[in-house]
């Protein structure tokens, strides 16, 4: 169940990100834009992985380990930096909350890549088996108490895995961070 709840909200996610592409950004500039560009092509790569995940595309390993080398990359210092202090100019989707719980906000970026390169390294991996959470024991995020499996387990896992924890990454980073739509 929880897999699936993680799939919806990636699908969700990546759908008001192009959304919010589609319409050009509502004229945002400078860093604004910049990270709405980062955000936009993020969610173009979760939609494809969240695709494959639920099989409406084929499972093409080499495409798996590219997505999430871009989501990688998009992470940590990348995505953190196009957050300077106050810069919640029109029509940015950003919270204040960013600056005030920054340590939350970075923590989620950090996972982010950890997360985005674990499915990189397990993409080869032998897939979960349909109807499977894809990983043991309970799971979740290595915030707000839960804990979960490491990158590097999550490198030996299913990838289906490796993005169900990268997919609950991005669901609370929107969550906690970005204006409801």
């Amino acid at each position: 169940m929880k897999w699936r709840i993680a799939i919806a909200a990636a699908a969700t996610m990546s759908t008001v990100i192009v959304s919010v592409g589609a319409f050009g950004h509502g004229g945002a500039t400078g860093v604004v834009a910049q990270r709405m560009d980062l955000m936009e092509a993020m969610g173009d790569a979760m939609r494809s992985l969240t695709a494959m995940m639920r099989d409406e595309e084929p499972y093409d390993a080499e495409r798996v380990r590219d997505l999430a080398r871009s989501i990688g990359n998009h992470g940590g210092d990348a995505l953190t930096d196009l957050f300077p202090e106050g810069s919640l100019d029109h029509p940015t989707e950003a919270l204040p909350a960013i600056w005030t719980d920054w340590e939350h906000f970075s923590h989620l970026a950090d996972q982010t890549s950890a997360y985005a390169f674990a499915l990189e390294t397990a993409a080869g991996n032998e897939r979960a088996r349909p109807g499977t959470e894809g990983m043991p024991g309970p799971g979740g995020l290595l915030t707000g108490g839960l804990s979960g499996p490491t990158v590097e387990q999550l490198s030996e896992m299913p990838p289906d895995a490796a993005f169900r924890q990268l997919a609950q990454t991005c669901s609370a980073c929107h969550q906690d961070f970005r204006m409801e739509q």
